[in-house]
């Protein structure tokens, strides 16, 4: 198959969900819709935290982040998917393709440690409530929050240089909405071994081990609640975790069932619709889930309105 080298390759082709010109104004509007409703209800979670003072506390401190997060992680995808369906055009170039890859890692990344991060928070307040003030004090967070965003940044960084060094083939159809890792590589004509150990690694190893963390709080959690003796104070200590576990659910899932339809799945559209649910409908769901199911989230928010 003919090659072409990396530095002659000028776009790629961006398939998205659906090649059906009579479906392009549908997925317009819908996915137009989605941006708005995330950007809107990620800033109005931000706006409400940072307007009520009984609310700057280290776990709403963790979910104004993690919704500036959402926002930059749909920000990332959507857009440009909205402007190709407009102009009715397929490509993106080079150096876009690359560009959304490393911030797709980025944020990715940031979100998976700072669900972690949120989880170490609610271990404390159950199960060491006497400490929490001491134990999640503001230079704590602040280190927790460097350090997410160091590591994802040296992870997206390592990845994109990978991909830079690869030649690429003549074909340069991405069967997908936004240009993933994985997809883009499968593009390349060189040998993708290398590239192919470092991302099952890295995965292994940054996915790994805040899960195994979310695991384990939740763990002592369940246990430090049923040696609760009131049915009250039990319902009362899982309800201040109640929405995080439902983003971890939301998150994680919808992750896992990515890789799991990656491998099974033969068609590249169902691969692409299963990204879906972990880059756009988790960023859309959060403040939803966080606005609903918290109490004080409500209340600040009624004081807002």
């Amino acid at each position: 198959m003919e090659t072409e080298n990396k530095t002659d390759v000028t776009e790629f082709l961006l398939l998205g969900l659906s090649e059906d010109p009579e479906l392009q104004p549908l997925l317009f509007a819908l996915f137009l819709t989605i941006y708005l409703i995330t950007v809107l209800g990620n800033l109005l979670i931000i706006l409400t935290i940072s307007s009520d003072s009984h609310l700057h506390t280290p776990m709403y401190f963790f979910l104004s982040n993690l919704s500036f997060i959402d926002v930059c992680f749909s920000t990332t995808t959507v857009p440009k998917m909205l402007v190709n369906i407009e102009r009715r055009s397929k490509s993106i170039s080079y150096t876009g393709c690359l560009t959304q890859v490393c911030f797709v890692l980025l944020f990715a990344g940031l979100e998976n440690f700072l669900l972690a991060a949120m989880a170490y928070d609610r271990y404390v307040a159950i199960c060491q409530p006497l400490r929490y003030t001491v134990i999640m004090n503001s230079h704590l967070c602040g280190l927790l929050i460097l350090l997410s965003l160091v590591i994802s940044s040296a992870d997206a960084l390592l990845h994109s240089l990978m991909v830079l060094q690869l030649s690429f083939c003549t074909d340069l159809e991405i069967p997908h909405f936004f240009c993933e890792l994985d997809q883009v590589i499968k593009l390349a004509c060189s040998d993708v071994h290398v590239n192919n150990i470092l991302i099952y690694l890295v995965t292994s190893i940054l996915g790994g081990v805040p899960l195994l963390g979310i695991t384990f709080s939740y763990t002592q959690i369940v246990s430090s609640i049923l040696r609760m003796p009131s049915a009250g104070g039990k319902y009362k200590a899982f309800s201040t975790c109640g929405s995080h576990l439902s983003v971890v659910s939301l998150f994680y899932g919808t992750a896992f069932g990515v890789y799991i339809s990656s491998a099974v799945a033969h068609s590249s559209k169902k691969t692409a619709i299963a990204s879906l649910m972990y880059t756009v409908v988790p960023p859309m769901l959060n403040p939803f889930i966080y606005s609903l199911r918290n109490r004080d989230m409500k209340q600040a928010l009624r004081k807002l309105m």
